[in-house]
């Protein structure tokens, strides 16, 4: 009919009414922001360098994606308040399909900011590598750690003491941590201070922390591994140089020995298991176990051996009982 107005389709309808719709959900939501301020996230409050840096990423990381989430949600709603039915000064172009302008920044801005993201990716994946050590000017202290089923064994071979269930490490000081597991693959994670890492059965992982404050921080197993996976949970006790002291005399008062007996029995899978102490560990006992032969039979790293120098002599020239001197 002449002169009637062009009543906009059913289908731009639609996506109007699911734009406003969207836009109505994201404003409740960002009301709803202020209720979460007691939550407490705990990458997002470090308290080691490698935290801090981890922190850093991941804010950044977010920062460059909201360059792009934010202006679409802005346009979204834009869009549908501007080309809404009831506005009848907004241009109607039925037959527009192409803009330079807008081909180049869908395409220049998403660029720019995977370039971005990937130079981070690699300059952050070598500095914060979980195997290279921390540079401080303490000694670093060494860790023994074991995932099993459902518990985390934790000993400190210069030291001779081992604990379940609980961390102790001093503050300001580095600590060199050697993982394996005596079970199914398992994953370290103390999220105040960085860098989770797996624990695989046979095989042996590095890590490197520090604690720049002193805390009990949550350690926790990030990987399913069972039954009990949910309690396979530990404290991590940052401590001051005195408080540390006192925690390894407090280990060795333990009555308890950790001995490849010891071990065999601790390694059996249990739930919620207490803390524990032990105030004497036996020098083999983590070397068995990452070598599987804490039962008693042949250590994977005997067994390479010899397999090496079988092939690279000849078995005539290995000692067995057919051969006792070998060569």
């Amino acid at each position: 009919m002449p002169g009637a107005p062009v009543r906009p389709s059913a289908e731009r309808l639609s996506l109007c009414h699911l734009a406003m719709r969207r836009g109505r959900t994201f404003a409740a939501l960002l009301a709803m922001a202020p209720l979460l301020g007691g939550c407490q996230i705990a990458l997002l409050d470090p308290k080691g360098p490698i935290g801090v840096e981890e922190r850093s990423i991941i804010l950044l990381a977010t920062g460059l994606m909201l360059v792009i989430v934010l202006p679409v949600i802005a346009m979204t709603i834009g869009f549908a308040w501007r080309y809404r039915a009831s506005n009848t000064d907004a241009a109607y172009e039925p037959d527009w399909h192409h803009s330079n302008k807008i081909e180049a920044a869908i395409w220049l801005v998403p660029c720019l900011i995977i370039a971005v993201l990937a130079y981070v990716t690699w300059v952050s994946t070598h500095t914060l590598d979980p195997y290279r050590p921390i540079a401080s000017t303490a000694k670093p202290i060494e860790v023994d750690v074991v995932s099993l089923d459902w518990k985390w064994l934790f000993i400190y071979p210069e030291l001779k003491v081992a604990s379940v269930n609980e961390l102790a490490l001093p503050v300001g000081t580095p600590v060199n941590f050697r993982l394996t597991s005596g079970s199914v693959m398992n994953s370290f994670f103390i999220p105040q201070l960085g860098s989770q890492i797996y624990t695989m059965a046979g095989m042996e992982t590095k890590l490197s922390l520090l604690a720049s404050e002193a805390g009990d921080y949550e350690g926790v197993s990030a990987n399913y591994s069972g039954g009990g996976f949910s309690d396979m949970r530990f404290t991590a006790k940052a401590l001051s140089e005195s408080d540390f002291n006192g925690w390894v005399e407090k280990a060795r008062a333990s009555s308890q020995s950790l001995t490849e007996s010891a071990y065999r029995e601790l390694a059996q899978p249990s739930e919620k298991t207490p803390v524990a102490y032990f105030g004497d560990v036996e020098p083999n006992v983590y070397h068995d176990a990452l070598n599987k032969c804490a039962d008693g039979q042949a250590c994977m790293d005997d067994s390479m051996k010899y397999a090496m120098a079988k092939q690279a002599l000849g078995a005539a020239a290995l000692c067995d009982r057919s051969n006792p001197r070998g060569m």
